[in-house]
């Protein structure tokens, strides 16, 4: 039997019980893009201290995981350029929805928040739209 669904599956549930603590903890959503945002444009100098240590672990945890798993297979493109722009385009991406997959898609879909409905329908059918395009069409990723 394959595990990367139930590896999926301990993630997803990992990620939700994160969301949950630090809404519960700081009374705040737990989106990614905005905790880096307030960051970079200083509108969270306030909470400078607990944005780092949330990025600090976004960062670090997998680092660490390697350790005891080993290398993680993660089939991710080689090709820089097409890394470069994918990352481009989800931080374009997240400016224009307003927010990412983690407050969208986790946060916002778990308090049915019609619009984190609509902005993950949108972004799970461009990315899929994407996979298309640049694997099946222009053999690119």
């Amino acid at each position: 039997m394959q595990i990367d669904w139930i590896m999926g599956l301990i993630g997803g549930g990992i990620i939700g019980l994160a969301a949950a603590t630090y809404l519960l903890v700081n009374g705040r959503i737990m989106g990614a893009s905005g905790i880096l945002g307030g960051l970079v444009d200083g509108s969270g100098k306030s909470t400078a201290r607990e944005r780092g240590f949330f990025l600090a672990g976004v960062f670090l945890m997998p680092a660490l995981l390697t350790v005891f798993t080993g290398k993680i297979d993660t089939h991710v493109t080689t090709n820089i350029l097409v890394l470069v722009a994918a990352g481009l385009l989800v931080g374009v991406g997240t400016r224009l929805a307003n927010g990412c997959t983690s407050g969208h898609g986790v946060c916002g879909i778990s308090r049915f928040n019609l619009r984190g409905i609509v902005a993950t329908v949108f972004y799970i059918l461009a990315g899929g739209l994407t996979v298309v395009f640049f694997r099946h069409l222009l053999g690119v990723i």
